[in-house]
């Protein structure tokens, strides 16, 4: 009952509804760990690609560039980099850009 304790209504009261929301409570709890990863991951790649047309490349010409240009940077530091430093991203891009032609 101590799990339950800042639920609404008879989720709080009662063992029966209590216990039946707590489990509800831990599957949602492990489908959101998993989905969390899949959401930021696309958030990443939403920024990234902002920045990258931003920069006269798509997002797709821009991990390939990157991968021809032997630049290893995960999705996540290349949208901090895109974020916080404009100019560093620009030199990433314009790696890309020289490796693919």
């Amino acid at each position: 009952m101590k799990l339950v304790k800042g639920y609404r209504g008879s989720k709080h009261r009662l063992f029966k509804a209590a216990h039946t929301q707590l489990m509800v409570s831990y599957r949602y709890a492990f489908r959101d760990r998993r989905a969390k990863k899949r959401e930021f991951r696309s958030l990443w790649i939403a920024r990234i690609n902002a920045a990258a047309r931003q920069n006269g490349i798509s997002y797709s010409k821009l991990m390939h560039g990157m991968k021809v240009a032997g630049i290893d940077m995960n999705r996540k530091m290349l949208s901090e980099l895109a974020i916080n430093d404009p100019a560093g991203f620009t030199a990433v891009a314009d790696a890309a850009k020289a490796a693919i032609k």
